[in-house]
């Protein structure tokens, strides 16, 4: 089993997979403009960098779990609540780390690329078709593909639990492992929306994997990837207050690992007092 400092010291080189020669999609006319969420996520070193970093540290994380045979996993059990977390405990059970697929682990550079040059509002049908035609037009998140080689390496099994739908499941297994971040397969270590009667919500997939497996770690770029309970009718304040209260502020780099998304998703919302506290905001005295 290779070591915790073989993984402190691999080079930032390392952690970013090579794009591999595909097929892409015409380039966004040099008149388009680019949206600064996009810009960011998929154009940033800052964005690669904070995503090397937190999958070195989810690896370093998991490989001292893996070697301390922890008594619960980090999903939560049924009935838990935010305020008194309960995890399914992890008895015998083989070890896997769980990862939902959009912004995670795959960028989704030939829809936003559409995006950017075509803006419009959310269109599911516009998604399904990207579903279905996705691979080649992928990249892995920066970091990632190393990650979870490395997780398997460990004898951890990846499994990946996502909202793209139960119909495309050939094609997100498709664009996967094409991206190098496979085996995916559906039913196996692929989940989708679909798979249960509770459609967009994962907390019935979750706990399916959870029966099988002593989760070790959770990754995702909202905060549904890691319960529904933030999306149980949280106003952004409460979503905000509801990650920093004990004891689930601890979870946070030890189990639960979260990505950058400022392009879309539960985080984007708010009117400006939900926001800046009333008791916070300023304006110059010229303007007063």
């Amino acid at each position: 089993m290779r070591s915790l400092v073989f993984l402190a010291m691999l080079p930032l080189s390392a952690c970013v997979v090579a794009p591999v020669a595909v097929e892409r999609p015409a380039p966004v006319a040099a008149s388009s403009s680019v949206p600064p969420g996009m810009q960011y996520l998929y154009g940033s070193g800052e964005a690669s960098a904070i995503s090397v970093q937190a999958w070195r540290s989810l690896v370093g994380y998991v490989v001292g779990q893996v070697r301390a045979r922890p008594a619960d996993s980090v999903v939560l059990a049924e009935g838990a609540t935010l305020a008194a977390p309960r995890f399914v405990p992890c008895g015998n059970k083989p070890f896997a780390a769980v990862f939902d697929v959009d912004e995670t682990v795959l960028l989704n550079l030939g829809f936003e690329s559409n995006e950017a040059a075509h803006p419009q509002p959310y269109d599911e049908k516009r998604w399904q078709a990207w579903e279905r035609s996705s691979a080649g037009h992928v990249l892995p998140v920066p970091g990632a593909a190393m990650a979870l080689g490395a997780l398997r390496g460990f004898g951890v099994t990846v499994i990946f639990n996502t909202n793209r739908s139960a119909a495309n499941a050939a094609y997100t297994e498709a664009a996967l492992n094409g991206a190098g971040l496979g085996p995916a397969r559906h039913g196996e270590t692929l989940f989708l929306s679909g798979d249960d009667a509770t459609g967009g919500r994962k907390d019935g997939r979750r706990a399916r994997i959870a029966s099988r497996y002593c989760v070790v770690a959770m990754g995702g770029d909202q905060l549904g990837d890691f319960s529904d309970l933030f999306n149980a009718g949280l106003s952004p304040a409460a979503r905000r207050a509801a990650v920093q209260a004990a004891p689930i502020a601890t979870k946070w780099g030890a189990g639960w690992f979260v990505l950058p998304n400022p392009v879309y998703g539960t985080a984007l919302k708010g009117t400006p007092d939900d926001i800046f506290p009333a008791d916070k905001r300023w304006t110059p005295e010229e303007n007063r």
